[in-house]
């Protein structure tokens, strides 16, 4: 069997683009990782999705959305979303604005779809809130340590 190819051959067993028909290099024996593909800022994107409670902030409405966090569970850990450290940020501002970042134990988590939306619904409903916006994000992951004192001693963890 014969390995040599002509440039017919070659332009017939290498990939192309099906865009532009162009050639796409060889990879074999490549063992160069790429660079990770990231999207250039966009100013615009980054005012449209801007969190809210950017202006002075109101701790005692802020006092009242953490009150409320600290009502919802995680139905697989009997502890409470904001003592899992699951939410990572809350920012209530005198306009009655509010932003809460949050994230989920893990991406499988079976509330994924549902948790973020509770966490919104039910921080709108706080006396003195206006808007309301919940964030949720993978970075950090969570991690157990995130767990504060009081959640550990609720699940009997080491402190």
């Amino acid at each position: 069997m014969s390995t040599e190819h002509n440039a017919d051959q070659q332009h017939a067993d290498t990939p192309s683009n099906a865009a532009s028909g162009e050639p796409v290099p060889s990879t074999a024996g490549n063992t160069h990782t790429p660079p990770p593909f990231e999207l250039p800022a966009v100013p615009a994107l980054k005012a449209a999705i801007a969190p809210l409670a950017n202006g002075p902030l109101d701790p005692q409405l802020q006092e009242r959305v953490v009150m409320t966090l600290q009502t919802i569970f995680d139905p697989e850990i009997p502890v409470n979303i904001y003592e899992l450290g699951m939410i990572y940020e809350v920012r209530a501002d005198t306009a009655g604005e509010v932003y809460v970042r949050m994230t989920l134990t893990s991406p499988a988590c079976p509330v994924a779809g549902t948790l973020p939306g509770e966490v919104e619904q039910k921080t709108a409903g706080v006396h003195g809130v206006t808007k309301a916006k919940v964030e949720l994000v993978w970075d950090p992951q969570w991690a157990m340590s995130m767990i504060s004192e009081a959640g550990k001693l609720q699940l009997n963890l080491p402190g």
